[in-house]
């Protein structure tokens, strides 16, 4: 088979809600150079139920990743484990030659992104971390909104991402990196960062921590003011806490945009756009968010190009995770190092997939108690 017909084989690492109702159905929308042909999981009964549902021969425990990876031949990992997990199982991965797909954040502190870095470089092998929204037609058509002028100069952004998240979730634990900031303010911090095409220089945030039973070592919900260059500042209010919202809104010197809901992947996503006296709207269609990440990684993979989301990116978006919550334990702003992206997630970008059908996951429940 020739190279541009080559599809890169995937083990899925995990198999939790997110892995068994979107990355998993995925596949069937990456045909074209990505197929699925392992799965790693502690489950017995998931490992079983989920291989024959997928026709994989290949299932394995954590303990036996390694040979998983030989046995089946695979090309490309999908880390979809708790963050506090992803340093350990990039580096066990990359050291056998597997290219890396993370899920966000990337991991826990910036030396865990550096480390993930490092290790794939060293074994010659691509890191790319799953950014789904940098292939989603509403996120990309906001960013091209406010490069083109219409808003004049972006001044503010503003978001607020919260959900009523279930007892005994891994988001309520500590030792596995949960917690709001973690799980969904990167979702605000990223956002901000595409809008404005700029980085913060400066964060002042207050975290919420034992609000109930669940919240005993993580936050709750956490605030964040991010200080940009040229006057612009973004804020943010992210919370497993609270009934669900997810939205955020930009405004500039001549208009402003809204986009809400606005990180979602399962219902569509809409954009209220003011200009003086005149609102317009445009609504994006549910769309599967998942394949156009598993395509674009595979075709990195067979052509040699770097990814865009890359490391370098989770890893600015755990130094501000960091800065955050170093902030609200000093109870003042805490400055940030000038940093430039090599590159930022653009319209090219953007790929349409139909929405995967409905899945019901075994052993794996959804994140919100609502």
């Amino acid at each position: 088979m020739a190279q541009s017909e080559r599809r890169i084989r995937y083990a899925v690492i995990g198999a939790g809600n997110i892995a068994q109702t979107a990355v998993l159905p995925a596949f069937t929308h990456a045909q074209e150079n990505s197929q699925l042909v392992g799965l790693v999981s502690s489950d017995a009964q998931k490992r079983e139920v989920l291989a024959k549902r997928y026709g994989l021969s290949h299932a394995a425990d954590y303990e036996d990743l390694e040979e998983l990876l030989e046995a089946a031949g695979v090309d490309a990992a999908y880390l979809s484990v708790p963050n506090g997990l992803h340093r350990e199982l990039t580096e066990r991965i990359a050291r056998t030659g597997v290219h890396v797909l993370c899920e966000k954040p990337m991991a826990e502190t910036v030396d865990d992104c550096t480390a993930m870095i490092d290790v794939c470089k060293q074994n010659h092998v691509k890191l790319m971390v799953a950014y789904r929204l940098h292939f989603e037609a509403a996120n990309l058509s906001a960013i091209e909104l406010v490069k083109s002028g219409v808003l004049g100069e972006p001044r503010i952004f503003s978001s607020t991402f919260t959900q009523m998240v279930r007892a005994g979730d891994v988001r309520t634990q500590g030792e596995l990196a949960g917690g709001a900031l973690y799980d969904m303010g990167v979702y605000a911090i990223n956002a901000a960062r595409y809008l404005f095409q700029d980085e913060p220089v400066e964060v002042l945030a207050s975290c919420q921590t034992g609000l109930d039973e669940r919240f005993t070592d993580v936050d709750a919900t956490t605030t964040a003011i991010l200080r940009f260059t040229s006057g612009r500042v973004a804020q943010f209010t992210a919370s497993l806490a609270a009934a669900s919202v997810s939205a955020y809104r930009i405004v500039g010197t001549l208009g402003d945009l809204r986009v809400e809901p606005a990180y979602d992947y399962t219902v569509p996503l809409t954009h209220y756009l003011t200009l003086g006296d005149k609102i317009s709207t445009q609504t994006f269609p549910v769309r599967d968010q998942f394949a156009p990440e598993l395509v674009h990684f595979s075709d990195c993979i067979l052509h040699d190009k770097d990814p865009e989301p890359s490391g370098e990116e989770g890893r600015a978006d755990v130094r501000i995770v960091r800065a955050i919550f170093r902030s609200a334990e000093l109870g003042k702003a805490v400055v940030l190092t000038p940093y430039t992206p090599a590159s930022r997630p653009s319209i090219q970008q953007e790929r349409h997939c139909p929405p995967v059908p409905a899945v019901e996951p075994l052993k794996a429940p959804a994140p919100s108690a609502q």
